[in-house]
């Protein structure tokens, strides 16, 4: 396909039945506070609180009687479910959608009742990938529509009309529009779109650290497939960039750009803070990239325009957003400080963080020489970080920056309160395990009471999946039959023993 007919099918997409035009707010107060003008496309405010339903809807209308008549399938573990299941209603005809078994109830909920009597759900699979898989199969036996999220050009044509409403709407001067990018279906309708009619506008793509299969692809030079992706952004959590939305991306995307899951939290609370509205981690993304491209390169004075795609967020979610956006605004450093085991040394430690408001501080007896603090602080950037901790390492108390260690962050900070005693060795190991009732049993039913668990740490944040972390004890020489383990588990998995939160405040030695 030629850009020409692409600009056609947004200009024609039907979109307007049942989505609308989005408004565009200006951020006042984080405008002011970085020095340049800063604008989002609220698609957040659609009618099932995400820009999917103009792809879908787009699809789903023009489809031909026939094609009607069969229904529709499609895979998705949320946003891309209600476009369809909204859509599918509005025109009378019958689908099925398969959602992972674990997706939250509301989600699910929500596919139902836009849907209502036209809208099957099938839960099936741990992942979106093994949904997906088991739809597309469906949807050949029954010769239905496959409705794909972002793979498709009708879909992508509806997502396109974005880019309509962002240069109708807005007529002054526009540096750089940020969007969020998971599959691709979204920067490639708006990429297509703003290049046509203002090429000098830069198109700037922002994904996940966790999921950036964009960024892999474009240094590639072809489409490749991540291994894993995180679980935080689920939005945009997706292994391979579409093939369609990836030719389109290597004409008309200037750049992309990734962020951690930090930043994410922080963009959050930045668009809180100015219109009382709470994003999706996914619909924050493209916010947190322009804030790193803002606090990078230091533009003055730009205008700059960030996609809100959606505030479909779980409310359980909340709580890890708020324990860490302080780390992400760099407000709040996290540090491992070791203090010697004797009268007063508590005392030592706050006079040389006078000046700091806590955020954490855990401590407990190890032993008789040295003890390690867990300490949250708050500071004023990274150089005011950076400062707290040479003045500490001067007073003559080592110091260890944790504030990007996951490991700490996720589940040190709740654990802090005692070592091992068991001569045996210890493997600490992080899984990642799916979000549904019986995963404990399974995972203790594979392991067979090969090893003694020693440690076990579970930290959901409401998503598909769970973070879990688990301490196992083995004899001397016996590490490979835990790596054929965790071969036979199946889930992702990252071998935690060495980090250093772990040998600070968890493991059964340390030596400093």
């Amino acid at each position: 396909m030629t850009l020409s007919p692409y600009i056609k099918r947004i200009l024609e997409a039907h979109v307007y039945e049942v989505a609308h035009e989005t408004p565009i707010h200006e951020l006042a107060t984080l405008s002011e506070q970085i020095g340049n003008r800063v604008l989002i496309k609220r698609e957040d405010l659609q009618s099932v609180f995400s820009f999917k339903i103009r792809g879908a809807y787009n699809k789903i209308s023009r489809l031909s009687p026939a094609a009607k008549r069969r229904g529709v399938i499609a895979a998705s573990a949320g946003n891309h479910a209600q476009g369809v299941a909204l859509a599918a209603h509005h025109h009378g005809i019958n689908g099925t959608i398969v959602m992972p078994i674990t997706t939250p109830t509301i989600k699910v909920d929500s596919v139902r009742r836009f849907g209502g009597k036209h809208i099957k759900v099938i839960l099936k699979g741990d992942r979106f990938d093994e949904a997906c898989a088991y739809a597309e199969e469906l949807a050949k036996k029954r010769n239905a529509t496959f409705v794909h999220p972002y793979d498709d050009p009708e879909v992508i044509a509806g997502q396109g009309t974005i880019g309509m409403e962002i240069l109708r709407q807005h007529t002054g001067p526009l540096d750089a529009i940020f969007v969020p990018v998971g599959g691709g279906g979204l920067i490639a309708g708006i990429a297509t779109y703003v290049k046509y009619l203002q090429p000098e506008i830069r198109i700037i793509g922002v994904e996940a650290e966790e999921s950036a299969c964009l960024t892999a692809a474009l240094k590639a030079g072809r489409r490749v497939k991540l291994p894993h992706t995180g679980i935080f952004a689920d939005g945009v959590s997706v292994s391979q960039v579409g093939k369609e939305p990836f030719r389109l991306a290597r004409k008309y995307v200037d750049e992309t750009i990734t962020v951690s899951n930090d930043e994410i939290c922080a963009a959050v609370k930045r668009m809180f803070d100015d219109t009382r509205s709470i994003a999706e981690p996914a619909g924050a993304l493209a916010l947190a990239g322009l804030l790193r491209f803002t606090r990078e390169r230091r533009p003055k004075n730009r205008t700059f325009m960030a996609i809100n795609s959606g505030a479909n967020v779980d409310f359980n979610r909340l709580r890890y957003i708020s324990e860490r956006y302080g780390v992400g605004l760099e407000t709040e450093c996290l540090l491992a400080v070791t203090i010697p085991e004797r009268p007063k040394s508590l005392v030592r430690l706050c006079d040389a963080l006078a000046g700091h408001d806590m955020t954490e501080f855990n401590y407990r007896y190890s032993g008789a020489e040295e003890a390690h603090v867990f300490v949250g602080a708050q500071v004023n950037g990274q150089t005011a970080r950076n400062a707290l901790i040479k003045s500490l390492r001067k007073s003559g108390l080592p110091t260890v920056d944790i504030s990007g260690n996951e490991l700490a962050k996720m589940h040190v900070c709740h654990m802090v309160g005692g070592r091992a005693l068991s001569p045996r060795e210890e493997r600490l190991l992080r899984f990642e395990f799916p979000e549904r009732p019986g995963i404990l049993r399974e995972f203790l039913t594979v392991m067979r009471g090969r090893w003694n668990v020693s440690m076990f740490h579970y930290r959901q944040h409401g998503g598909t999946s769970a973070n879990v972390l688990v301490g196992l004890q083995y004899i001397e020489n016996s590490d490979h039959d835990i790596d054929e383990f965790i071969k036979e588990l199946g889930y992702p998995c990252i071998d935690e023993t060495a980090n250093p939160a772990y040998r600070l405040f968890l493991a059964k030695h340390f030596t400093r």
